[in-house]
C-alpha cells in the first residue's frame, strides 16, 4: 500500500483526526469476541464504559492491581459470583445485586466495607445497552454505599456459553477493635432476630422469570446492609452472630449457624415477618418462604439481655423497620432448628435439600 499526500491507495485519510477513537454504539451494538481480546475494542470498552462509570482515584491508576492505603484493624475479605436469571428484575438487576451481595458478606463480620473488585464474564451477542445499564446500576450502588470499585477484569465467551453476563465481586473491609462476630458464637439462651420480611428477593426474581402476575407487585429487597450493621454494632457490640440469609433462605441460614455453634434453635412461625403478596405467591407455587432467598435482610443472634435494645435500634433504621424477634437458641446435641407453628404444634425446619429456586443470585 502506498501513501500519496493525504491518501493511502483506496482510503481517504483527510477526515481522520489524530487521536480520534470511534464512540461505541451503546444503543444498537453488541458484545463480540474482540471485546475480550485485550486489543483496541477491549480498551474502548474500558475507556468508554467501565472507567467513567466506576471512576475513582485507585481505578484511575490504570494498573493491573489497585494500590490501597493500609487500614488499621483486622482485614476481612469476601468474594461472590452472581449468575441471576433474568438479569433485570423488579427492584434491581445483576449489577446492583453484585455490589450489595458482597458488601453484605463483608459487613456480616461487623466490618466496615472499604473496596470492591469486579470481574465480568460477558457472552458474545450481549446488547451493549444491557451491559451499560448493568454497569451504571453497579456504579450507582457502589456510590450510594460509599464503597468504590477499584479494580476489575473482563472476559468474553462464545455465544451460548455465558447466558448474557456473570459478575464476580470481591470485597475488602476492616473490623473495629473489640468486635467478634462469627457463626460459631451462638449460645443457649440467646435470642434470634431478623431485620425484616423474608422471601422478597426470590419471589420477585421468580415472578419475572416465569412472567407471573400477582395481585400486588413483588419487588426484590436487594440493599447494602453495612449502615444497618454499623448502627447495630455501635449500640450492642456484644452481638454474637450476623448472617444474610441469601440462597436457601432463613431456614438454611439458621441450620448453618446451629451446626457451626453446636446448638439448636426454636423459632416462632407467627413472629416471622412475611409480606402477604410473598406468602400468596409462595402458596401458589408450592414454596415455603423460609427457604426463599433474600438480598437485603440479616439474621442477628444476641444475648437475651440485649435483644430488646438491639431490636429497637434495628427498627429505627430504614432497612430494619420490620425487624422482629423470632426465636431463641437452645442446648441441643442434634443441632435441630425447630419451629412452633401457628396452630400450636412444633416441627423440624431442616436445611434446604435441593435447589428450590436456581439462578436466583
Amino acid at each position: 500500500m502506498r501513501e500519496h499526500g493525504g491518501h493511502i491507495e483506496g482510503f481517504d485519510l483527510s477526515n481522520i483526526r489524530p487521536g480520534y477513537v470511534r464512540p461505541i454504539d451503546f444503543k444498537q451494538g453488541c458484545i463480540d469476541l474482540s471485546h475480550g481480546s485485550g486489543g483496541r475494542a477491549m480498551s474502548q470498552l474500558v475507556d468508554q464504559l467501565f472507567q467513567p462509570a466506576f471512576d475513582n482515584e485507585w481505578l484511575a491508576q490504570r494498573n493491573d492491581q489497585a494500590l490501597l492505603p493500609q487500614p488499621a484493624g483486622r482485614i476481612v475479605m469476601s468474594t461472590d459470583s452472581h449468575v441471576v436469571s433474568p438479569l433485570f428484575f423488579p427492584g434491581g438487576d445483576i449489577g446492583c445485586l453484585s455490589v450489595h451481595g458482597t458488601i453484605n458478606d463483608v459487613a456480616m463480620s461487623g466490618a466496615q466495607p472499604l473496596y470492591l473488585a469486579a470481574a465480568f464474564i460477558l457472552e458474545e451477542g450481549l446488547p451493549l445497552a444491557d451491559l451499560k445499564r448493568i454497569v451504571m446500576s453497579m456504579a450507582a450502588a457502589a456510590r450510594e454505599a460509599g464503597v468504590p470499585i477499584v479494580t476489575g477484569d473482563t472476559k468474553v465467551v462464545e455465544k451460548g456459553k455465558g447466558d448474557g453476563v456473570f459478575i464476580t465481586t470481591t470485597g475488602l473491609g476492616v473490623v473495629p477493635p473489640g468486635i467478634h462476630i462469627s457463626g460459631d458464637r451462638a449460645r443457649p439462651g440467646d435470642c434470634v432476630l431478623v431485620s425484616g420480611t423474608v422471601g422478597d428477593h426470590g419471589m420477585a426474581v421468580m415472578s419475572q422469570r416465569e412472567s407471573l402476575a400477582f395481585g400486588s407487585d413483588l419487588v426484590s429487597d436487594t440493599a447494602a446492609l453495612h449502615g444497618l450493621v454499623a448502627a447495630m454494632v455501635a449500640a450492642v457490640p456484644g452481638i454474637r452472630v450476623l448472617r444474610d440469609p441469601t440462597r436457601g433462605g432463613l431456614a438454611t441460614t439458621l441450620n448453618e449457624i446451629a451446626d457451626q455453634s453446636g446448638v439448636g434453635m426454636l423459632i416462632d412461625e407467627a413472629a416471622i415477618p412475611v409480606l402477604p403478596q410473598v406468602e400468596a405467591a409462595c402458596e401458589f407455587l408450592g414454596l415455603d418462604p423460609l427457604y426463599v432467598a433474600n438480598e437485603g435482610k440479616l439474621v442477628a443472634i444476641v444475648p437475651a439481655a440485649q435483644a430488646r435494645q438491639l431490636l429497637v435500634v434495628m427498627q429505627a433504621h430504614p432497612l430494619g423497620r420490620r425487624a422482629a424477634l423470632i426465636g431463641e437458641v437452645l442446648a441441643d446435641a442434634h443441632h435441630f432448628v425447630q419451629m412452633r407453628t401457628r396452630f400450636g404444634g412444633q416441627r423440624i425446619v431442616d436445611t434446604l435439600a435441593g435447589d428450590q429456586l436456581p439462578r436466583i443470585c
